[in-house]
């Protein structure tokens, strides 16, 4: 399977933001995950990005490692 298109960068853009290296600094520091909370439940997503956050990790598809890989950001932030 090809990854190379489900970068954190790629996550970024699917998820309607900038993939910018500044910029995607600027989200992850300015938003955070408490302890034990799933990233599709913080309150900054809008509901599609939520529901594409959750697919992606429940079904174990194609994003999860990058899902996976910003959730760890989040919660380090």
């Amino acid at each position: 399977m090809d990854t190379n298109l489900h970068t954190l960068p790629n996550l970024f853009l699917q998820l309607g933001l900038s993939d910018k290296p500044e910029e995607m600094e600027s989200f992850i520091k300015s938003h955070t995950l408490s302890d034990g909370q799933k990233i599709e439940e913080a309150e900054y997503w809008t509901e599609g990005q939520a529901q594409f956050l959750k697919e992606s990790r429940d079904l174990d598809g194609a994003w999860a490692e990058s899902v996976d890989e910003l959730s760890a950001l989040l919660s380090q932030a």
